[in-house]
């Protein structure tokens, strides 16, 4: 039977704790599409990172939910590189992965790896899907603060800002929140609310059920478009972001996302999510469905 060891990695942790389990596997290029499906059916966890050889760039990244396959993963990503500096396969303080759909600067500042994102692109939803919207969150239209809006900065999330007591309560309807996902192409809904804790700007939860995640604890992809939102609508906007996520879920495990803008004036031309990874297991699965 042939098997294939994972190693899981906890990213965007916050003071050596928490964070987001990712599963990275370093021998991608001996795998099938459908054997990583398999595999990350089988890891459980909200994405595994699979690592296979590029020659475009530094490494090729193929990203898995239990679901399906997707574009790009922030947590994964961070996980990712974090372990394959940690191996010394990363040599130098820059790098750069391929995906699906691109190639993607990679660089480390002290312990964290950063990963770039894509210009945002701000989408409005129609006005019938607002009332589904609160219903998929179970919230009255006086819970929101603004009007729920998709931003894109390589993958799409609906940004929905609520305050930090609306936040800790939300009890999400999957079935409509995957509903909508589908007819948006999001990878979920963000919801957020300015943060009470001054180390951060925002507080916040994700639910992505259309790719087979309930709720995770870090999502450095919609970590980016939130900064984004918060640049273009907030009182003062400003160069860096810090994220908090994963503090209201059923098992808390507090995580620490860590946003730089690139901007020109007003204008963000990119964008960079990094933060810290520690390993936290590793396991043996068998590759055959």
């Amino acid at each position: 039977m042939k098997t294939q060891e994972i190693n899981i990695l906890n990213s965007f942790s916050h003071e050596g704790k928490g964070g987001n389990p990712a599963a990275v596997v370093l021998n991608g290029d001996n795998l099938t599409p459908q054997e990583m499906q398999n595999l990350a059916q089988k890891a459980g966890l909200s994405e595994t990172a699979f690592v296979s050889s590029s020659s475009n760039a530094a490494f090729k990244l193929d990203f898995f939910t239990p679901t399906k396959q997707i574009a790009h993963c922030g947590h994964a990503t961070v996980a990712t590189f974090s372990y394959l500096k940690k191996m010394g396969l990363v040599k130098n303080e820059t790098s750069s992965k391929e995906t699906i759909d691109g190639i993607r600067k990679i660089y480390f500042d002290g312990t964290r790896a950063y990963m770039e994102q894509e210009s945002p692109k701000f989408f409005q939803l129609t006005p019938d899907d607002k009332g589904a919207i609160l219903e998929a969150l179970n919230l009255k239209e006086n819970d929101l603060l603004a009007e729920p809006e998709i931003v894109n900065t390589g993958n799409s999330f609906l940004i929905v800002h609520v305050n930090e007591q609306t936040l800790a309560v939300i009890n999400p309807v999957l079935e409509i929140i995957s509903e909508i996902s589908a007819r948006y192409n999001l990878i979920g809904f963000y919801v957020f609310a300015k943060s009470d804790d001054r180390l951060f700007d925002a507080t916040t939860r994700m639910f992505g059920p259309y790719y087979g995640i309930e709720e995770e604890s870090a999502t450095g992809m919609a970590a980016g478009p939130l900064a984004c939102y918060l640049d273009r609508y907030g009182d003062a906007p400003k160069t860096e972001y810090n994220i908090s996520q994963g503090k209201y879920m059923k098992t808390p495990s507090p995580s620490h996302i860590h946003i730089k803008l690139d901007k020109n004036g007003d204008k963000i031309n990119s964008l960079f999510a990094g933060g810290d990874a520690y390993v936290s297991d590793k396991i043996t699965l068998n590759i055959d469905g």
